[in-house]
């Protein structure tokens, strides 16, 4: 195939028009009117650099106009239980099937949710145990931590004989499994009350502790007009009824200042709003609230299992549904293989099918217990999966974003074959990746750039692998990077010492991590990598973890107002026209009052999507017309937000602009590799290794002494590495001590000393297997990471 600059004209319609996606001028985000022909029932994969456009075009257009016009097959009335979705900015798009998308978002963080209950494994697994367990107990709403017990009453007809009945009132129990003491959650809670009040002050005088409960705040203004005790007497002086009524009260109707509110006791509604999520979904000062009030101990009753006597007393061969939940799922597999009950035996084949593809697909280290929101993005991805495998769909589009991503290079080739046998039953697979050994799969390649941000948004080319090798594109010269071992490492200053680590599959680890050089610490996926490092070293004095999690904030954060480079920014602004730096913030007296600093409006369509439409007063930009007048070195504030971090960096380097606290901020931006980000760019449209890569150019100017990254390498095209690669130099030779999670050779190759573990994954691993220089692992081989890291660097 031609190369394609991205700018050809719509192609005539011919007789295999039906064997391609055909795209023609899209321009979501940066795309700049792209147009091409994604031949369907092959494996295509989009290449190219951070922010060159490859989410745009295949998440952003492809797949978002596949579901939009599947949802519209669907009546009014389901559409509007369903997500809006607005129609992507491209001339033509023919050819759509329906796309699946599989992506790296993590599992919902709700602490209901398990592997086992976001697969149909558990569902599967409760249904067996209600037809095979002994004692029979129930339906399998009975096996169920999610479903409580629930006595109710009503009426019964009762034969009296001869034709005649009776009705009768009766008394029964719907039997679920859940937990009564800790309510299905596996834990209990203990609260430590100092840290909920000051008992020395009274409600008024400001005595409640809590995140959001001020005096001047909505639930301060509850808690002093309930009427339940005196608002003016402290709090040590309660009453114990008093006491009680603040600490537990059940909901209750109250009216402060005419109207109508419910008031509840400080334990219940803490419980319901702050511990009914996550603790890793939190807000940082909720967190911090929890860890400081809240003592979670493993529920006594239930032994966390989650389950009430009852479900735990029913079993099959000895073992309950809470011992098989907990059990390796690789463990699993083996056992129900080896249950021969024809009466269930449709239900069997299925639930060994399942946990079959969790073995396949590298996650058979994993337990159904396992919290969902505990996955990283790699191993959530991978779950999504398994219900694909099995599925007899064929002409279906799967989109795949990184899916080597959490891979140990020796399981790369595994992910592999899964996709192509996607491709092999006749569906269209489309993966955005950088890994060289998964692009060299693909029947046809999409090279998007030539670089990224406004510097990107073409189709550089399109073909085959062997045409992008020799293409030239940056993706094309960098194909075959090898990188080489280091001649020389550093010394070590002194140790960090890890002593009888047991952290989930860890078996009683011992290691010194050398400190003030590169350590990179490595295994295959499930080995107990992040358990050792996230278990032993994070949370330590001086140690500034930085992780992919997703970065909190509505679509008016961006990467100014994240970092804090937009209070130097406003202070300049507000210097250089002698005004209140206030007027140059979007959110606060400088916001268009039309959209509210938000640059566009968005109008309810009820069951359609919501239209988002430019502001007409503002232009988009944000702020009121008087703001716009005041410049800074020439712009005005609008203008700095919409340069991208390249061009800030020179712009308030030098001249009028000059600003060393902004300049500093940007420095760290470009440094971890972020230039082309656009300082105003929402923060919700970053990937997961954009976010890692903008919270440590955020800690890289906190005074911690130990960094700790987790695969800082996601979403970095090959040309980018060697930057990375640089950026940790520096780290270490500025005197930090840098310990990296990492599966990619490169960074392997580039340590100064390499902690492995294995040898395999979940009870397989949890042992240290080597630990020296990359050079001793290579030279050994006697590891998987030796082995692949040898045929890497060419020994």
């Amino acid at each position: 195939m031609a190369t394609s600059t991205g700018t050809s004209s719509p192609a005539p319609h011919s007789a295999d028009s039906h064997d391609l996606i055909r795209v023609r001028g899209a321009r979501e985000n940066n795309l700049r009117d792209v147009s091409i022909d994604i031949p369907k029932r092959r494996l295509t994969v989009f290449t190219g650099v951070s922010g060159s456009g490859k989410s745009s075009l295949v998440f952003g257009t492809i797949a978002a106009e596949s579901q939009r016009l599947i949802n519209e097959t669907y009546s009014a009335f389901l559409q509007g239980f369903m997500p809006t979705l607005a129609r992507p900015d491209v001339d033509l798009l023919e050819g759509l099937t329906t796309a699946i998308i599989v992506d790296q978002e993590r599992m919902g963080a709700n602490v209901r949710s398990t592997v086992g209950t976001a697969t149909d494994a558990n569902a599967m697994l409760r249904i067996l145990f209600s037809r095979l367990g002994q004692p029979h107990i129930g339906s399998p709403n009975a096996f169920s931590f999610n479903t409580p017990s629930v006595k109710a009453s009503g009426a019964i007809t009762v034969e009296r004989g001869a034709g005649r009945t009776k009705t009768e009132r009766a008394t029964f129990t719907r039997l679920g499994g859940m937990c009564p003491r800790c309510e299905g959650m596996g834990s209990v809670t203990d609260f430590d009350l100092s840290a909920l009040y000051d008992d020395t002050k009274s409600l008024n005088e400001g005595a409640l502790t809590i995140p959001g409960y001020s005096v001047e705040g909505w639930y301060g203004r509850i808690f002093s007009g309930c009427g339940f005790f005196d608002p003016d007497k402290p709090i040590r002086k309660f009453t114990k009824k008093e006491l009680q009524d603040l600490l537990y009260k059940e909901p209750t109707k109250i009216k402060v200042d005419n109207v109508n509110l419910t008031f509840e006791g400080l334990i219940p509604r803490i419980q319901k709003s702050f511990l009914a999520k996550d603790r890793e979904a939190m807000q940082p000062h909720i967190r911090a609230f929890v860890d400081r009030a809240v003592t979670f101990t493993t529920c006594p009753e239930c032994g966390g299992t989650r389950l009430a006597e009852a479900a735990r007393s029913s079993r099959i061969r000895g073992v309950n549904i809470a011992d098989a939940c907990a059990m390796q799922i690789s463990d699993l597999a083996d056992w129900v293989d080896g249950l021969d009950e024809p009466s269930v035996a449709p239900l069997l084949a299925k639930l060994k099918h399942t946990l079959d593809s969790f073995v396949e697909i590298g996650l058979g280290y994993l337990s159904l217990d396992r919290p969902a929101g505990t996955l990283s993005g790699g191993e959530a991805q991978r779950t999504k999966m398994i219900r694909h495998l099995g599925s007899s769909l064929t002409d279906v589009t799967y989109v795949f974003d990184e899916p080597t991503i959490g891979l140990h290079p020796h399981d790369i080739q595994r992910m592999n074959d899964l996709l192509l046998r996607l491709r092999n039953k006749g569906n269209t697979v489309l993966v955005v990746e950088h890994k060289p050994e998964t692009i060299a799969i693909a029947d046809h390649v999409v090279d998007l750039g030539p670089g990224a941000g406004t510097a990107g948004g073409t189709v550089c080319f399109e073909g085959t692998v062997e045409g992008l090798r020799a293409s030239g594109t940056l993706t094309g010269r960098h194909l075959d990077d090898r990188a080489t071992l280091k001649e020389k490492v550093r010394t070590p200053t002194g140790m960090l010492e890890i002593r009888g680590a047991a952290t989930h599959n860890l078996r009683d680890v011992d290691v010194d991590i050398p400190l003030g050089v590169l350590v990179v610490v490595t295994g295959v996926a499930g080995s107990g990598k992040s358990s050792l490092i996230h278990g032993s070293v994070a949370g330590r004095d001086g140690v500034v973890s930085i992780d992919q999690g997703a970065i909190r904030g509505s679509r008016r954060s961006n990467p100014a107002t994240y970092t804090g480079l937009l209070d130097p920014i406003r202070k300049a602004f507000a210097k250089a026209n002698g005004v209140k730096p206030a007027l140059f913030s979007a959110n606060s007296e400088g916001a268009c009052p039309t959209c509210n600093g938000a640059g566009v409006i968005y109008t309810d369509l009820a069951t359609m999507a919501s239209v988002a439409t430019t502001c007409e007063d503002c232009e988009g930009k944000r702020f009121q017309p008087a703001v716009l007048e005041y410049h800074l070195g020439g712009r005005d504030i609008s203008e700095v937000l919409a340069m991208s971090v390249t061009e800030a960096e020179e712009f308030f380097g030098a001249g009028e602009a000059r600003t060393p606290a902004a300049h500093a901020i940007l420095d760290r931006l470009a440094d971890v590799g972020l230039g082309y980000l656009s300082l105003g760019q929402p923060l919700t449209t970053l990937s997961g290794g954009e976010r890692q890569r903008l919270k440590l150019a955020t800690h890289m100017a906190e005074k911690g002494g130990v960094y700790v990254l987790d695969e800082p390498t996601t979403g970095l095209h090959l040309a980018d590495v060697e930057q990375l690669l640089g950026l940790l130099d520096r780290l270490v030779d500025s005197g930090k001590s840098v310990i990296v999670i990492e599966h990619h050779q490169a960074v392997m190759a580039h340590a100064d000393w390499i902690v492995d573990l294995g040898p395999g994954a979940g009870h397989d691993g949890g042992r240290i297997v080597f630990e020296g220089t990359p050079a001793d692992l290579v030279a050994k081989r006697s590891t998987l990471t030796g082995e692949h890291l040898a045929a890497y660097v060419g020994s």
